[in-house]
Order: structure tokens, then sequence, then C-alpha cells
């Protein structure tokens, strides 16, 4: 079954792809809910104009996000943790530190967007993924030390 997304959703694609999909996840999830349409001859249509419309706004939004990844790529942050005798840190370090750490750099990224692709057991220098656009992905570095 093919539909066109109406926003990005994490592992499927990005808002205006057409996707194929398993018939029951498109007409009993992603179409009720809102996130795609059937990919029609008349959606098509409509998908290429909007497209066509909005290949400036594109552009534009795609050097912000440039921008943006350049900033990332040089900071660092500090995430603390509790950390007991043994190295290890109790609970986890979540995508959510991570953003609320961003966001007192005063670069706004939501947390949906942030991955964490090793998992952070101690203390030390980790990286993780963030997704700032579909053609830009930059990695943010972090330390994890005690409290």
């Amino acid at each position: 079954m093919e539909i066109i997304l109406k926003t990005d959703i994490k592992g499927l694609g990005y808002k205006n792809d057409l996707v194929a999909v398993k018939p029951g996840y498109g007409r009993n999830y992603l179409i009720p809910q809102g996130f795609a349409v059937l990919a029609t001859g008349s959606n098509k249509k409509i998908l290429a104009e909007n497209i066509k419309q909005a290949a400036h706004k594109a552009e534009k939004i795609k050097t912000e996000a440039q921008n943006i990844a350049e900033k990332l790529e040089a900071l660092t942050l500090e995430i603390k943790a509790k950390i007991g005798e043994s190295g290890k840190i109790f609970g986890k370090v979540t995508t959510l530190q991570i953003a609320d750490a961003l966001a007192s750099q005063g670069i706004d990224i939501d947390r949906k967007k942030i991955s964490i692709n090793t998992p952070v057991d101690g203390a030390g220098e980790f990286e993780a993924e963030v997704d700032l656009h579909r053609e830009v992905k930059t990695n943010v570095k972090f330390n994890v030390s005690g409290e």
C-alpha cells in the first residue's frame, strides 16, 4: 500500500515522502491518526505541486539546519548523573536531558530528533545523533560526570 506522509515518522520517512507500508499499518494507524493520506493519482498531483512551491522554503530550512549542525559539532555538553562506587550510573541518560542541556546553550531541538546509539553506562564522553533535516544529521558530544 502506498501512502503520502503528512508528518515526519521516525523509521519510516519524512513529510511529503511517498512510502510503501503494509495495508493494516496504513489503514488502521497512519491514515486515521492523520499522519498520512492514501497515494491516489490526485493526491500525487497535489504532492508534486506542494513540493514545487515549497522548494525555496526547503532550501532556507536546510541552510538553517546546516548552521545549527556546525554549532553542535563544536559543542560538548555536560550531563550530571548520580554515579555509584563501581562507576556505573543510577538510571540512565535520556534524550530529554540532552535536549535540556542544548536549550541551556540556546539551541532548541525537539528531544524526538535526538537518539543515543550507544548505551550510557558510566562516566565518560559519549555521542548522540541529532536529526535536524532529512539531509542534515550530526553528532553532539556529551560528557557524563558525577553530581
